[in-house]
Formats: C-alpha cells, sequence, structure tokens
C-alpha cells in the first residue's frame, strides 16, 4: 500500500531533480517473476530504478539499513528485505527465491557493492545463482548519473541527470550433473554475463546521450 502511494510522488521529484530519462520498460514482463540485475552507482539506485520499472519491485539491502531507527521500518513497508554481504546468506537466498517463486519482480545488483560511473565492476555469484535457481527471466538494468546526484559520503542529492535502461530478458537454466565446484562456476558464468548484458546497455546509452 506505501509502495503505491508513494510511487507516483517519488517519480514527479525524480524528473524534478534528475530529470530521469527511461527506456526498454518494454522488456520487463509485466507478471510472473522476474528478476532485474543493475549496475550499482548510489543508494538512489533501488528508487529509481523502481519509479522507473513498469511494475512493483522488491528489493534486496544491506542488513546494517534494517537497524537505523526509522529507515528500517519505512525501507521494510517499501519491498526491501535484508541481506548480509559479509560472505553467502542462506536466509536471503531463501528470501529471494521465495519472493521470485511467488511472482514477484526483484532488483539485485550483482556486484554487491558500489562502484564507478561508467566502469562497472566484476559480478559475484550471488545473481547467477538466484536466476539459476529460480529459472525466472532475467532483466539487465543500466543505471547512469546517480553517482553525481548522491555519491558516496554526501547526505543530500543534488540535482543531476540520471538515465536508466532496461534490456531484453535473459534467460539461465542449471545444468544436468554439475557437481558443487561446477554449480559454482555456473553461478559465476551467469552473473558474469549479466554484466556482460549491463556494459552492453551502457555503451548503447551512450550513443544514445550524445545524440540527444
Amino acid at each position: 500500500m506505501l509502495y503505491a502511494i508513494l510511487k507516483p510522488i517519488a517519480a514527479v521529484l525524480a524528473w524534478a531533480l534528475f530529470r530521469l530519462r527511461a527506456r526498454g520498460q518494454a522488456n520487463v514482463p509485466r507478471r510472473g517473476p522476474v528478476l532485474l540485475v543493475a549496475n550499482h552507482l548510489s543508494v538512489l539506485d533501488p528508487p529509481l530504478v523502481g519509479v522507473a520499472a513498469p511494475r512493483p519491485l522488491h528489493f534486496m539491502a544491506k542488513e546494517e539499513l534494517f537497524g537505523v531507527p526509522g529507515l528500517g521500518g519505512l525501507i521494510r513497508r517499501l519491498n526491501a528485505h535484508p541481506v548480509r554481504r559479509d560472505g553467502s546468506d542462506g536466509r536471503a537466498l531463501k528470501a529471494a527465491l521465495a519472493l521470485l517463486a511467488e511472482g514477484h519482480a526483484l532488483l539485485v545488483f550483482p556486484e554487491g557493492t558500489r562502484g564507478e560511473e561508467g566502469r562497472p565492476g566484476p559480478a559475484r555469484p550471488g545473481a547467477g545463482m538466484l536466476a539459476v535457481l529460480s529459472g525466472a527471466p532475467v532483466v539487465p538494468v543500466h543505471v547512469a548519473g546517480t553517482s553525481q546526484a548522491l555519491p558516496r559520503g554526501r547526505a543530500w542529492p543534488r540535482p543531476a541527470r540520471v538515465w536508466i535502461a532496461f534490456g531484453p530478458p535473459l534467460s539461465f537454466k542449471a545444468a544436468g550433473d554439475a557437481g558443487g565446484q561446477g554449480r559454482k562456476e555456473q553461478y559465476l558464468e551467469a552473473a558474469q554475463e549479466m554484466m556482460r548484458s549491463i556494459r552492453q546497455l551502457m555503451d548503447d546509452g551512450g550513443n544514445v546521450r550524445r545524440g540527444s
């Protein structure tokens, strides 16, 4: 309920502050499970991707945020779910798989942490594991400009141009008899393929912005 109430307000603010432009929303399935995977530049990324997406999203957010008075309760009501970043988090994995099994759209960041504008970082296998185990379609998302709007260490956002692009869905399936090490390699390869698709969106988006 709160998500539906705040999204139109957030959309107005996103346009006023960041002149948010988005493309490729037709690539996001309107129903059924879908995993959105995006590069990560700023704490603005989840809400702005949520504004641009054509359906409600669930988010995986670092566990520390849920301990901040007021903020933790708010983000829970806005479909955020905690995940530990210091190693594997089986509880978060089960929660994420359950959300996909229930037909929700889930946003995750394959890099696992914030990177630099124009230089997507290496993938971690967690997003690949989610994709392979769930079988859900995977939509790559490229975000640009949020590191200028709210860089690391800054308390309040500043006006800046933000672009978000949604790419064609990817599909990942589990290999038949892969052992433990084989499964880990498969998860990492899936996550790396996600990052390659995000980089392609970044290159295509650069051409679009230079032509606009």
